[in-house]
């Protein structure tokens, strides 16, 4: 995992397996990034699987960045992690974009 700052945004990139042995080790990223407010973007990108125990932790990192006046966006789930998204409803609860380097451009305006 990385985590990068950008002027509008904080980026966490997530590769592998997302699961019961790699969940706090993402938990932990996710609540520092999230700890100030303002926006964090999951990129998506690079992860194969996502168990429950991970939805759990991106859920749980969700509101906690609500509860701090932020929000937590995913990027660019692969296809197998955007279904896990889509059956579980949790598309609905995310906001979910297809490439990573949407965020940047919804926040500054730019065409999507």
């Amino acid at each position: 995992m990385s985590k990068k700052s950008r002027v509008d945004h904080a980026v966490v990139s997530v590769c592998g397996e997302i699961d019961l042995y790699t969940a706090p080790l993402l938990s932990g990223a996710l609540a520092d990034a999230v700890a100030c407010g303002g926006r964090t973007v999951v990129d998506m990108s690079g992860v194969e699987f996502c168990d429950s125990t991970g939805l759990g932790v991106l859920l749980s990192a969700l509101k906690q960045a609500r509860g701090n006046g932020g929000e937590l966006e995913l990027a660019a789930p692969q296809p197998a992690v955007r279904r896990i998204l889509e059956i579980t409803g949790l598309d609905e609860v995310f906001t979910v974009h297809d490439a990573v380097d949407v965020p940047a451009a919804a926040a500054t305006g730019a065409a999507q």
